[in-house]
């Protein structure tokens, strides 16, 4: 991976704190006025590292959502619904994730990576029960209520969905 662009803003008024956020492609790290360049580089070293950790944490690899789906068929399907492929993709615009069981390809729309996990979980769920039912019919939502925060995602999703001013996916609800 590419380093960032590194920007430092020293302050007069930071004691001892020490924070960072990305900016764009750019990493902007604060820091007190009297820390030394030794001290300085070692702070963004850490900084760039803990923003680094806290994206892997946010925007998962395929392969972690491979995983991911893998943990919620174990314990909510009892292993029965099994994915050939899951992986995110860009092209989702008016969906949140789709599955073809022929395939066993589940896609899930890359727009949900900075939502809570419990929401991605949700997606995975819903899309992983169309492995066991094709359709949205009474079976395919027993096995997607099997999710405890089933509900729960469903409402930020619509909210969402709200806030963003557009249409609400049709199998939200």
């Amino acid at each position: 991976m590419d380093r960032p662009e590194i920007e430092v803003r020293r302050s007069k008024r930071r004691r001892r704190t020490v924070s960072a956020y990305r900016d764009g492609a750019k990493v902007v790290v604060l820091i007190p006025a009297s820390m030394s360049r030794v001290q300085e580089a070692e702070w963004v070293e850490k900084m760039v590292a803990r923003l680094d950790r806290q994206d892997q944490r946010r925007k998962p690899s395929d392969e972690q959502l491979m995983k991911r789906a893998m943990a919620l068929s174990d314990n909510y399907f009892g292993g029965l619904a099994q994915p050939e492929s899951v992986r995110w993709v860009d092209n989702q615009t008016s969906r949140w994730g789709s599955c073809t069981p022929g395939d066993k390809s589940i896609r899930v729309s890359s727009r949900i990576k900075g939502m809570p996990g419990w929401v991605v979980d949700y997606v995975l769920v819903h899309e992983l029960a169309h492995l066991l039912e094709p359709g949205h019919d009474e079976q395919f939502w027993g096995w997607v209520e099997r999710y405890p925060k089933s509900e729960k995602a469903r409402g930020y999703l619509l909210g969402y969905s709200a806030a963003a001013d557009m249409e609400p996916p049709t199998d939200v609800d």
